[in-house]
């Protein structure tokens, strides 16, 4: 069932949004100092390819600490997050419409959300 799920994900917006995310870490590379939001964005955009089966769950605080994941979620937030967060929100209402699209809604409204505070999440096999 998972793999039927991913199947239509990934066909229903899930490849852009994957390729969307990719993108933005490929840009955040670039830049050299956005090194640590690009490894987030690639390790979220794998998981915006193929995300049933999966789980987005808190990650204990590290070496940054609960402080420095907020400074790093706000810094996200205003340079690539609310757009990410757009283009979610755009797949989620389309998806909406029908009654089949919903869980595939649900699951863009879950990245349009992590879209803004990918710092202090990870991403687990779901149980």
């Amino acid at each position: 069932m998972r793999l039927l799920a991913n199947l239509v994900w990934f066909f229903c917006g899930g490849c852009l949004s994957g390729l969307a995310w990719w993108f933005a870490a490929v840009v955040a590379a670039l830049t050299i100092v956005g090194l640590p939001w690009a490894i987030a964005a690639f390790r979220i955009g794998a998981f915006t390819f193929w995300p049933f089966g999966k789980a987005i769950v808190d990650r204990p605080s590290g070496a940054i600490g609960e402080a420095g994941a907020a400074l790093g979620n706000l810094i996200w937030a205003l340079c690539a997050g609310w757009w990410l967060a757009l283009a979610h929100l755009f797949w989620a209402a389309l998806l909406a419409i029908t009654i089949v699209g919903l869980p595939f809604a649900w699951q863009h409204l879950k990245l349009a959300q992590l879209s803004f505070f990918p710092f202090g999440k990870m991403i687990v096999d779901a149980a």
